[in-house]
């Protein structure tokens, strides 16, 4: 009797390399921060709260990373009334969950390795537009300003601890303009 082999994705899942990416905090002129409601998160339809994140994609081969920074942000949100504000001093990776292996990225990555930066927005919300640009699918179904400590719980568990290294860096960057 022969046996089927079982897929070997998280006996592998320790050789697989992390998907490098580039995470904005997008901060408003009142100290909030944008998030934006994943349009593939499976949450919703499972009972489960929304996914909402902070915009994030990957670094192209060659591409420096803030300049991959600012791309996603455009394809992602529309967003160009931007004022560079800091970089976060390490790459930050995590780990996909063991049932996402294997069906994310085509099964090529364990999670991702993250560089973050933090803009400032300066424009007018009516910039924000979560429709496809530049021949991209739309990341997000919904985006709202929120205040940076409520990240945490609003990000799906796996990012969490990624959350908190952002925010250690970036939470004091989080406070309203002067008037």
């Amino acid at each position: 009797m022969s046996r089927e082999k079982k897929p070997k994705v998280a006996a592998d899942r320790q050789q697989l390399p992390y998907r490098p990416c580039a995470g904005q905090m997008v901060i408003n002129r009142a100290g909030l921060v944008w998030v934006g409601c994943r349009v593939d998160g499976t949450s919703v339809s499972k009972g489960l709260a929304p996914a909402w994140q902070m915009p994030q994609g990957g670094i192209d081969k060659d591409e420096d990373p803030r300049d991959a920074a600012v791309r996603e942000l455009f394809e992602e949100t529309g967003m160009r009334s931007l004022t560079f504000l800091a970089e976060h001093p390490q790459w930050i990776t995590y780990d996909l969950p063991p049932a996402l292996i294997g069906t994310v990225w085509g099964g090529k990555y364990r999670g991702q390795r993250q560089r973050w930066f933090a803009f400032r927005f300066d424009g007018d919300d009516s910039e924000i537009t979560i429709e496809p640009h530049a021949g991209h699918d739309a990341e997000f179904s919904a985006w709202r300003w929120v205040e940076a400590q409520q990240l945490i719980d609003l990000v799906v568990p796996f990012k969490r601890d990624l959350y908190r290294a952002v925010l250690a860096e970036f939470e004091p960057l989080a406070r309203p303009l002067a008037a």
